[in-house]
């Protein structure tokens, strides 16, 4: 999506009374706040907004996109994603297709707490036994956004599969838009609507450290939080986990399957 499309998105989510306007009299055809409106508020002309939301000036100042954040009451990752898009266009460095040997060394330290390396766009790399058992159905090569819109175990496992959707696809929002998001959008589109209809809300918000609740065959119910590390070249670590001590800790064990041997989630090759 281009800067003048998520100005007009964000534009049509404020009200006039959050924007501290009143509230005037008739009915308004514009949902949100009108275009002039809006640049009264940011301290810009009409002319140079309207300018900015048909593509016609694609580099305001940084003074600019901050008054138009704070009008739109952006929080930070919309903001950062503000800039961004008024930002130069960069070159897209997909993550790699290797996973970094210290990462895939990690996988097996945490042990038995569930872990998962992932590309920016969300493509498994590996997963150590426990994390092949907590999302069964999910293996390498595969993509955890494809898996929670299109896999039916993902709708059992996450107890709040809602939540986690939209988590996903806010992310995704995040990730510098190049051949394998695009590639990755098209094809989700296509095949659910879930994720169309989430995708046309253009939540931004990039994924951190939750508490998620699990429904898992041997383990029960599971309530872990998420801790996301992510390496230089954009790689990122996974993992779910319990505090020390806790039932959901313990439990953990019970995510190691029979024999030791996961849904082949691993990535490692012969």
């Amino acid at each position: 999506m281009s800067l003048g499309e998520f100005l007009r998105n964000r534009r049509g989510r404020v009200s006039p009374a959050e924007a501290g306007l009143p509230a005037g009299t008739g009915r308004r055809q514009t949902p949100g706040l009108r275009r002039e409106e809006l640049a009264a508020l940011a301290g810009v002309s009409v002319d140079y907004y309207t300018r900015l939301e048909r593509g016609r000036d694609t580099n305001p100042g940084r003074s600019v996109l901050d008054a138009l954040a704070s009008v739109l009451r952006l929080d930070d990752d919309e903001r950062a994603h503000l800039h961004r898009l008024a930002g130069p266009a960069d070159d897209v460095k997909e993550s790699g297709k290797e996973v970094r040997p210290a990462l895939r060394e990690l996988l097996e330290t945490v042990r038995p707490t569930p872990a998962y390396v992932l590309t920016q766009t969300s493509d498994l790399l590996a997963a150590n036994e426990e994390g092949g058992s907590l999302l069964p159905g999910l293996t390498v090569p595969g993509n955890l956004v494809t898996y929670v819109f299109t896999h039916p175990a993902a709708r059992e496992v996450f107890v709040s599969w809602r939540r986690m959707a939209e988590d996903c696809v806010a992310h995704l929002r995040t990730v510098a838009d190049g051949p394998e998001r695009a590639a990755l959008v098209a094809d989700l589109q296509h095949r659910s609507d879930d994720f169309a209809d989430l995708w046309a809300t253009y939540d931004v918000r990039v994924k951190s450290g939750s508490r998620r609740a699990f429904q898992h065959v041997r383990a029960g119910r599971l309530e872990l939080t998420s801790e996301i590390l992510t390496a230089v070249d954009g790689q990122r670590f996974v993992m779910f986990r319990a505090d020390p001590g806790s039932p959901d800790h313990a439990a953990l064990e019970l995510l190691t399957p029979p024999g030791g041997a996961a849904e082949s989630a691993t990535g490692q090759h012969d």
